[in-house]
């Protein structure tokens, strides 16, 4: 009943919304319903529906295993859902969890800046981040080549005028996430 692909496989999500009694349009009757986990992979930013184990109960922000092997609280993945089919609540802690995921992963989205390839001649992956033109991205790569950068901060303060890093990735695994972008980056849809 998986539908993950293998290149996106997530191993751990982080739970958006929990529906104990699944979702209020479901017209079955009450006994028949599911209760639903709407998650965010902390590796791909795939957004996935999840059915808990009976009698388990999660929360908002609670980091679940969803990888191969025995879940505690994962009774099955359903599969990814697209950004419209979140509820309110999980489209309102959406942002709060990729930037908790950032901070926590820092490193990994640094290496982004510090290893970013240009996508043909007239076109850099740096570029692709919003807010970032070709004055930047010579910045970066200039700045990249003396020493790699180190963090966020660093960053910011060794790129002239450089816009908040941390915002502009977020944007773009929001823009990511609602299909609008032809290069993926950061999310795997």
């Amino acid at each position: 009943m998986e539908q993950q692909d293998k290149h996106s496989k997530e191993e751990k999500a982080i739970v958006l919304d929990f529906l104990p009694n699944g979702y209020s349009h479901d017209s079955r009757p009450m006994y028949m319903k599911t209760p639903i986990a709407q998650a965010i992979g902390k590796e791909y930013f795939v957004i996935l529906e999840l059915v808990p184990k009976k009698g388990i109960h999660l929360q908002p922000f609670e980091e679940v295993y969803i990888g191969d092997g025995k879940r505690d609280k994962i009774h099955h993945i359903v599969g990814k859902i697209p950004l419209g089919k979140l509820t309110a609540t999980a489209k309102s802690e959406l942002e709060f969890v990729i930037k908790d995921v950032l901070k926590k992963d820092e490193q990994r989205f640094i290496e982004f800046f510090n290893k970013a390839q240009p996508l043909s001649t007239r076109m850099h992956q740096l570029e692709l981040l919003p807010g970032l033109g070709k004055k930047h991205m010579w910045q970066i790569i200039e700045a990249r080549q003396e020493k790699p950068f180190e963090s966020f901060s660093d960053l910011k303060a060794r790129v002239k005028l450089m816009p908040d890093p941390e915002k502009i990735v977020i944007k773009r695994v929001l823009q990511e996430l609602e299909g609008s972008e032809k290069h993926k980056i950061f999310v795997d849809v």
